[in-house]
């Protein structure tokens, strides 16, 4: 008996330490998990060093509360934790003395767990649809809107894509990237009246001819000479007078030949003359195979000569309908049609925006409709294009943004011009992130064939505001009425309404195509747009924000909502 006590105390011992240990190690590593967690999960898109010191001060609390210090009778249990490139890393001891196996010379082991939490975002798509008209050129504060808002986008894409930019955001210096495990890409339209996205589509996405308010050159014309006769004498046949496009000379001599006879006769001209009117072009010189050229030449200079006529890039919209309430959006509305993709019909295709063709006939300066005039008009005075026409910074499609320099160019590129069309913008949005549209085989799945959260960032400072002297994307209003009734001439109070109506439509289209909405009111704007915006929201997604700090406070919530954390290890 004696001799069995020494092999069962190792056994027994042994079975009750090694319990032990597996318990300890196992809420360690638990411990260490949290602890890592929670200090990623401080840091967000910050920093591990923030003023506060709050990341590595919560990983120490939640490892704490996660283990005794002397948890099943260790002496010591602690956490070191460190960050490095986003990912926080983390390693844990404790050393547990023992009971029966000090018996066999085994009197502490040191247990040691290692852990890690990293912020990840699954594969994401964020499409940014920015206000870019007028009032963003407006002071809020020490800035600019334009320029608050730069700062705001700049930080979001700190925190999202983890590259540094040249703005000063208060989350601190972000380092490392994304890595290449998930794909994240960043779009952008930017919107006012219009939006700069032709060069994005496919050049048979676009029509060959299209009608303009526009002018058409008409030369001269001469009637049938009439009779010989008011002969006139005089005593030599000298040189006559050179001939006109209205009077023509001849000489006879009389028999004596001592004095010369000059008849004449006349014939009416009409001369040369602009005729005003809507007229069809031919723009299909804007196509160049697969890509886009800068301009088309059509014949607008003197003369009826050919004149080039350059193309920022914005675009006309495809069929539409005359309605300023949209219960639903009609099959026939092309135009506000997110998915359809253009055919050979034409009223399926969009247009190239040319003020360069354009011509206000009976303009007498900008914006002054009082002598406009929809009837045709031949005439030769030189009229000139009054609409306002202005087209924002090109948009640009989803794509990966790995250098941060070329994001912050982009960005600076913005500027504030024109009035407020909400519809026009989200649209555009839409369109370019769907995963069932013109783009589908970008945007549908990763190249890896994975799925992909789509986020559409809508941000505008202000009310619909809208003019039927503005040339936008249905032409414009004063002349064209593809959205009014021809009989009636379009207020400013009409086409409001119409772009409020459009655009409540659209909000309820992108949700559906599950997409997250989250939009953003910068500034002051009636309750009535608050109202608009939050309803157009994807449910608590809507956010205020009235001065250029809680503008980039905002971007940050929803970077922050927008990233995902989960432990690597």
């Amino acid at each position: 008996m004696a001799a069995a006590m020494i092999p069962l105390i190792g056994m027994i011992g042994g079975a009750i330490d090694l319990s032990r240990m597996y318990i300890v190690k196992t809420r360690l590593q638990h411990a260490c998990d949290a602890g890592a967690l929670a200090g990623r999960k401080a840091m967000g898109g910050g920093t591990w060093t923030q003023s506060s010191g709050a990341p590595g001060k919560a990983a120490k609390q939640f490892f704490d509360a996660n283990i005794s210090k002397t948890a099943y009778g260790a002496a010591v249990a602690d956490g070191v934790f460190r960050e490095n490139a986003g990912k926080v890393t983390g390693t844990a001891s404790a050393t547990v003395p023992m009971t029966l196996m000090r018996v066999f010379g085994f009197t502490s082991r040191t247990l040691s767990v290692t852990c890690d939490a990293e912020m990840r975002l699954p594969n994401t798509d964020v499409m940014f649809v920015l206000d870019t008209t007028g009032s963003m050129s407006q002071s809020i504060g020490s800035v600019t809107k334009i320029d608050a808002l730069r700062v705001a986008v700049k930080c979001f894409y700190e925190i999202v894509a983890r590259l540094d930019t040249d703005a000063q955001c208060t989350t601190g210096t972000p380092s490392g990237g994304t890595g290449d495990q998930v794909q994240i890409r960043f779009g952008f339209v930017p919107y006012a009246v219009n939006v700069n996205v032709g060069r994005l589509l496919k050049p048979e996405w676009m029509v060959d001819k299209w009608t303009y308010q526009s002018r058409v050159y008409i030369p001269p014309s001469y009637g049938a000479w009439g009779n010989w006769g008011a002969a006139l004498k005089i005593l030599s046949c000298g040189a006559l007078p050179p001939n006109t496009d209205t009077v023509e000379y001849r000489a006879n001599l009389n028999v004596l030949g001592l004095v010369c006879i000059v008849e004449t006769r006349s014939r009416t001209v009409q001369p040369a003359s602009w005729e005003y009117r809507p007229v069809e072009h031919n723009v299909s010189g804007l196509k160049n195979g697969s890509g886009w050229n800068a301009s088309v030449q059509l014949p607008l200079d003197n003369g009826g000569a050919a004149r080039s006529v350059s193309w920022p890039g914005c675009i006309e919209e495809r069929q539409t309908i005359q309605t300023s309430t949209f219960t639903s959006i009609t099959s026939s509305a092309y135009d506000l049609d997110i998915d359809k993709v253009p055919t050979a019909d034409v009223t399926t295709r969009w247009k190239p925006w040319l003020p360069g063709a354009l011509y206000t006939r009976q303009s007498t300066g900008r914006n002054d409709t009082g002598n406009w005039n929809r009837a045709t008009i031949r005439t030769t005075t030189d009229y000139s294009n009054n609409a306002y026409a202005a087209c924002p910074t090109a948009a640009r499609k989803l794509q990966g943004w790995d250098n941060a320099d070329v994001f912050d160019d982009y960005v600076d590129s913005l500027r504030p011009e024109g009035n407020t069309y909400h519809d026009i913008g989200l649209l555009w949005g839409a369109r370019l992130m769907s995963a069932t549209g013109i783009f589908a085989n970008e945007n549908a799945r990763t190249l890896q064939g994975g799925d992909i959260e789509r986020h559409l960032i809508f941000m505008t400072d202000g009310d619909t505001q809208a003019a039927p002297t503005d040339y936008n994307a249905y032409g414009i209003p004063w002349f064209d009425r593809r959205q009014t009734l021809d009989t009636v001439v379009p207020t400013a109070d009409m086409l409001e309404a119409q772009i409020n109506a459009r655009f409540a439509a659209l909000c309820t289209a992108v949700k559906k195509k599950n997409i997250t909405l989250w939009v953003i009111s910068f500034g002051s704007m009636t309750n009535e747009t608050k109202t608009r915006l939050e309803t157009c929201a994807t449910t608590g997604r809507y956010f205020s924000a009235n001065d250029a700090a809680s503008l980039q406070s905002t971007f940050k919530s929803i970077a922050d909502q927008i990233s995902q954390l989960r432990l690597t290890k």
